[in-house]
C-alpha cells in the first residue's frame, strides 16, 4: 500500500452524534420531519445536497445553514474513535503516507485534529470548502492524492470512509474503497457503493494491513 487516505466524522472521528443533533435543530426550526432512519437515507457529504433531499426548500438553504452552525458543538466534544491515533502513528511509522479527504469544512475538522493530535500526524488535508466539487465527484481525492505524489499511483493506494459516496469516489480515481460501518451505513450499503472491503474501524482495518500489534492489538 503506497498511501492511504480517510474521511473524517464517522470514520477517524465519532462525531455523527453531534452531527446528527445539529441537523436535528435544522429540521426542527423548519418544522420538517427528521430521524436516524431518515438521517440515514437521506445523507449525502453535500450538506446542501442532504438537506435538499429532506425536503429543505431553496429558499431556506442559507437559514438552515446559520441554524446548523449555531447549534453543532464537535468542533469541542468530538472524540478520536477507538484505536485511531495508534493506528494513524503506526502507518506513518512504517513509512505509508497518509492523508485525509472530508466534506467538512476547514474551520470545524482542523481545530478537532489540532485538539486530538492528528493534524501533525496527517499533513496533507482537503476540506469541504477547498474546492467547489464535493464527493462522490473524484476532485478532491485526486487533489490529495497529487500532494502526496501519489496520483500516478491511486491504485496502489486505500481510501477509507463510513459513506457510500466515500467510495464512489475513491472508484472514481481508481484506490481501494474501504468502508467503514458506522451510524451512517451498514456492509450492503457501502457495498452498494463499491467497497472491496468492509471493517468494524479503522484500527482494525490497519491491523490487518500490518499485522497485529504485540499486544494483540491495532
Amino acid at each position: 500500500m503506497r498511501g492511504v487516505i480517510f474521511d473524517w466524522d464517522g470514520t477517524l472521528a465519532d462525531s455523527h452524534s453531534s452531527l446528527y443533533e445539529a441537523n436535528a435543530a435544522v429540521m426542527r426550526a423548519l418544522d420538517l420531519p427528521f430521524s436516524p432512519e431518515l438521517y440515514r437515507e437521506h445523507y449525502a457529504p453535500d450538506w446542501r445536497l442532504m438537506y435538499e433531499r429532506l425536503g429543505v426548500p431553496a429558499d431556506r438553504i442559507d437559514d438552515a445553514n446559520r441554524v446548523w452552525e449555531a447549534a453543532f458543538h464537535g468542533t469541542h466534544t468530538s472524540v478520536l474513535l477507538p484505536g485511531v491515533l495508534d493506528a494513524v502513528t503506526r502507518l506513518t511509522g512504517a513509512g505509508v503516507p497518509v492523508g485525509l479527504v472530508t466534506a467538512g469544512p476547514r474551520a470545524i475538522v482542523e481545530p478537532q485534529m489540532v485538539r486530538l493530535d492528528l493534524a501533525s500526524r496527517i499533513p496533507v488535508r482537503v476540506f469541504g470548502d477547498d474546492q467547489p466539487q464535493q464527493k462522490p465527484d473524484p476532485a478532491p481525492l485526486w487533489r490529495a492524492l497529487r500532494a502526496l505524489g501519489l496520483d500516478g499511483v491511486a491504485r496502489d493506494t486505500a481510501y477509507l470512509g463510513d459513506a457510500p459516496d466515500d467510495m464512489r469516489m475513491a472508484v472514481a480515481v481508481g484506490a481501494h474503497p474501504v468502508g467503514v460501518v458506522s451510524m451512517l451505513s451498514d456492509e450492503e450499503l457501502l457495498r452498494s457503493g463499491g467497497a472491496e472491503v468492509v471493517v468494524d474501524s479503522v484500527a482494525a482495518w490497519v491491523d490487518h494491513l500490518l499485522g497485529p500489534t504485540a499486544s494483540g492489538t491495532a
